[in-house]
């Protein structure tokens, strides 16, 4: 289901997992990987691709959400700013929400959009983790660095501690097992719950 209102998303009662990034922060190939389908998300050499609020059906069990990315999208600042108001209102209004993960490139030194948008998060009280994308662009030791790097700039800055955080690469698979564990751990918790 894709649409731009919070009012018409799924209304199962059912946990969801909102993907968010920078517009050229791989987010279609991570969301392909990780459902492993090779076209379920659209990907394209233009940022700005996914404009709507996708919601994809898991196994009957949960939804993973596709949100539009921000930031270096080829759009009018209009169509920027109507993407920025639904993304606002999902996160403030959707209750189905149980965490987001917002995506990183490993290779780049934080970013000014992404550490404001983690704030935002942050004072929103909206749980997060951290997908650092593109791992195998880098030498191994040069992710552990950059993500060393981008951890202590939070955490010297308003983080008490940092998020949780997954490194990935889209096109080796790296982090798939990691990712949908950690999201079924959280499933797991969440019916347990909900049958109470």
């Amino acid at each position: 289901m894709s649409n731009s209102e919070v009012a018409k998303c799924p209304t199962e009662p059912l946990p969801e997992y909102a993907f968010i990034g920078r517009s050229n922060v791989g987010k279609s190939s991570l969301i392909n990987m990780l459902m492993d389908r090779k076209h379920l998300a659209k990907t394209s050499g233009r940022p700005g691709k996914t404009q709507l609020i996708n919601h994809f059906r898991v196994n009957d069990n949960w939804f993973l959400v596709d949100l539009p990315g921000y930031g270096f999208a080829r759009v009018s600042k209009k169509e920027k700013h109507t993407f920025q108001k639904y993304i606002t209102n999902y996160f403030e209004q959707r209750t189905q929400l149980v965490c987001s993960f917002i995506l990183v490139d490993v290779r780049h030194e934080p970013q000014k959009i992404d550490l404001e948008f983690m704030q935002w998060m942050g004072e929103k009280e909206i749980p997060f983790c951290i997908i650092f994308t593109k791992a195998d662009k880098l030498k191994p030791n040069v992710i552990l660095k950059n993500v060393a790097n981008y951890l202590n700039t939070l955490t010297s800055g308003i983080w008490e501690e940092a998020p949780q955080h997954f490194v990935t690469s889209s096109s080796k698979f790296l982090g798939r097992d990691e990712l949908l564990k950690f999201i079924e751990q959280i499933n797991d918790q969440f019916f347990k719950i909900s049958k109470k």
